[in-house]
């Protein structure tokens, strides 16, 4: 197990005390909220205050020193980030309060998609330093996608650099005009200690170390503003309920409680989206956010019922028969597999057994837990809409649904984005080839936006995955968690070949060793194929095949034979032989694609003609024939959209440029410039890495193939030199 500082040790024991007589939490008691934010925008930091002013733990663990309950694994504490997504919780005014605190880079996506799904309001972070970041913007397309109610809370207030203003007027021009403030600072940086809430009317003044505020009335200076503000809510609030639109009419005002109730509903509906204030690191302003998740975002039963597959709905409903959504799965050392589910109906019981959906094994929860970090502790249920977690379920994986036996419910899964860059795993050693593939298969089955891949074409094993930070994180854990001494190199990229003229080309086989002899002769036209073409020049063409071709692309296959040269019956050896060649084309090895081949002459004999004879013929008249068609080699070519800022879109392009790419066009989407190209794939292989570094960090992309398209002169030269010389030494090897 990974060892903790002596604090965080006290502070777990503590909350182990703290948590003996724990009440069982019923589905209008519980809140499920997940922390997003761009990397340094304070999410763990944040989760620390929570769990602190919830008396959940003594002291607030620090990231510079490894001791939050969060960032527990090695690797997090190495890197000094959350790598991992994790369930925490909190009591708080006998409501618990479920924390998913996930990573900020968009190397770790799966963990917010995941969380998200599970989530019932989300708590965005901005950092009031850097304003809305472009890891702000890809997390907003999937809050959108799940509908999730959510808050805004900038934090690092209390930098020198903090700009409240300008990340607020950012987040309303990104995100709309729904997004509005209930809090403003009087002033940011140092003198940061004091926060004017408009929702309450109060200000919150706090000693300079944070913690617990003083209230006091809003100053004279700042009271107008206030006021202005605190009449944008009441409206907000009297806009979604037709009573309340009445009675704000009446009296164009609002009680607290009525206030309270219309934007609860506006929370629900996603019609308000409010802005917090917050210094994570002097614990500023947590409480105050923890109590308006208590008191005005959804429970679990308010939101929408989870869509099932194929259709339907299941209500959240703890009455109803237990069902279980495995959202994440997670290797510990010493521990094995946990898997961590939500409950989305019924309760769910210590010796509950329920039946896998996807795999109809029957599964045994011996033990039910909730986690703060790697501590979890034993309960004995979970009602509807709660999360929690259990040990090595046999046959249980993410995104599978679990409920009685004779039932048939399917939660809808979680869609995770397509990798970004590929890599080709090898290890020096034979012997640990088997070590390795039980790595990738463990790493697969907790990481779904992990992809391998076995490669039968280009001969390798390859590791797809989102990001650098994202491959470098998935080569530490292959070598010290799995201890297998791995090399990551460039994959090989899926050449295609192809011909660009017409060829008349024939070829006879003859074999004669004592006894019965191979006797085949065939005339074969070849072609570049496109959609459309005409019927080939001077043939009579008797019957056609078309064949979509599984490395993409197609053959068609003509018979042309006029006089019965040739029997039809020798037809299909023909064409057997022709496909053994275009597995491995001349120029480099590659896949041959879209040709066009007519069979239109030949001779046979009646007693040496058989079927290996015309498949050997036709694949050595093709193979003499391709060359003479002037062969061309394609690659593969892939639509790749990037987001950045405005300053640095000239580096970009000018990147995209010196890898071949053609700029098909740049358009602004919300504060930031989209570049969209046509990009080799032979000249991407460190694209994540590059885009990192000339951006700061601050950009985003995704890829995508398009077609396959000629190479230039020269990059053909060099591509059949290379195959040249790898051929040499593959035969100098054997």
């Amino acid at each position: 197990m990974f060892k903790l500082s002596t604090a965080v040790d006290g502070n777990l024991i503590h909350f182990l005390t703290f948590k003996l007589n724990r009440m069982l939490y019923d589905t209008p008691q519980l809140r499920n909220i997940v922390l997003l934010g761009h990397s340094g925008s304070g999410k763990t930091s944040f989760a620390e205050c929570m769990l602190y002013e919830a008396k959940a733990i003594t002291r607030r663990g620090k990231i510079t020193e490894g001791s939050t309950v969060s960032d527990f694994t090695a690797l997090e504490q190495l890197r000094g980030h959350s790598i991992f997504a994790k369930p925490l919780h909190v009591d708080w005014k006998n409501t618990k309060l479920n924390i998913l605190d996930t990573p900020g880079s968009d190397d770790f996506v799966g963990e917010w998609v995941s969380s998200l799904k599970v989530a019932d309001t989300s708590v965005m972070m901005l950092n009031a330093t850097a304003g809305v970041e472009v890891g702000t913007e890809l997390m907003w397309e999937y809050i959108q996608a799940y509908n999730t109610p959510t808050i805004f809370v900038i934090n690092h207030l209390d930098q020198p650099k903090a700009d409240y203003e300008t990340t607020l007027a950012q987040a309303q021009a990104r995100f709309g005009k729904k997004v509005l403030a209930v809090q403003y600072p009087t002033l940011t940086g140092d003198g940061f200690h004091n926060i004017i809430d408009v929702l309450r009317m109060v200000m919150y003044k706090f000693h300079k170390n944070g913690g617990k505020p003083e209230k006091f009335g809003i100053p004279a200076s700042e009271i107008i503003k206030a006021r202005a503000m605190h009449q944008v809510l009441v409206e907000i609030a009297a806009e979604n309920d037709e009573e309340l639109m009445s009675l704000f009419f009446d009296n164009e005002t609002l009680t607290e409680e009525e206030l309270s109730k219309g934007l609860r509903i506006a929370m629900a509906n996603q019609s308000f989206y409010p802005v917090f204030c917050a210094s994570a690191a002097w614990n500023m302003g947590s409480g105050r956010i923890m109590g308006f998740l208590h008191d005005l975002c959804p429970a679990p039963n308010e939101r929408p019922a989870a869509k099932l597959e194929g259709g339907g709905t299941l209500a959240c409903d703890s009455k109803a028969n237990p069902a279980v959504f495995i959202f994440k799965t997670m290797s510990e050392p010493n521990v094995g597999l946990v898997s961590y589910f939500k409950v989305c109906s019924g309760t769910l019981k210590t010796g509950d057994e329920l039946v896998n959906e996807q795999t109809q094994s029957t599964e045994r929860f011996s033990q039910l837990f909730i986690a703060n970090g790697k501590t979890r502790e034993a309960v004995s249920e979970l009602r509807a809409g709660d999360i929690g977690a259990c040990l090595k379920l046999k046959n249980a994986h993410t995104n599978n649904t679990l409920h009685l036996k004779g039932q048939h419910v399917a939660i809808e899964p979680i869609h995770y984005p397509s990798p970004r860059l590929r890599v080709a795993v090898t290890t020096q050693s034979k012997n640990d080839i088997e070590k390795l593939a039980r790595a990738l298969h463990s790493i697969q089955e907790e990481d779904p936006t992990v992809l391998v891949e076995h490669d039968m074409e280009l001969k390798q094993t390859i590791l797809l995955a989102q990001g650098q930070l994202h491959l470098d994180t998935l080569k530490y854990r292959i070598e010290k968690v799995f201890g297998v001494d791995v090399q990551f190199e460039k994959t090989k990229i899926p050449y295609r070949e192809t011909i660009t003229q017409m060829v008349n080309h024939s070829y006879r086989h003859r074999k004669q060793s004592g006894g019965a002899g191979q006797f085949g002769e065939v005339h074969i036209r070849i072609e570049p194929f496109y959609e459309g073409m005409p019927p080939p020049q001077g043939l009579n063409v008797r019957a056609t095949e078309e064949h979509v071709l599984p490395w993409g692309g197609k053959l068609v296959f003509n018979n042309c034979i006029v006089g019965g040269v040739v029997d039809a019956r020798f037809m299909s050896a023909i064409l057997k032989g022709i496909m053994q060649k275009m597995v491995e084309g001349p120029l480099t090895g590659s896949h041959v694609r879209d040709i066009r081949c007519s069979v239109y002459d030949g001779k046979m004999h009646d007693v040496d003609s058989n079927d290996m004879a015309f498949q050997i013929a036709g694949a050595q008249c093709f193979k003499e024939a391709f060359p003479k068609a002037a062969p061309q080699i394609l690659e593969p070519i892939y639509t790749l959209n990037v987001l950045c800022a405005a300053d640095s879109m000239g580096d970009v392009i000018g990147d995209l440029q010196n890898r071949r790419a053609i700029i098909m066009g740049m358009d602004s989407e919300g504060l930031y410039q989209k570049v969209s190209a046509r990009v080799p794939l032979a000249t991407l292989n460190d694209y994540s890495k590059t885009l990192r570094a000339i951006t700061q960090g601050r950009a985003k992309f995704d890829m995508h193939f398009l077609e396959y398209q000629i190479v230039s002169a020269d990059v053909q030269s060099q591509l059949i030199e290379a195959h040249k010389r790898e051929a040499a030494v593959h035969e100098m090897a054997h």
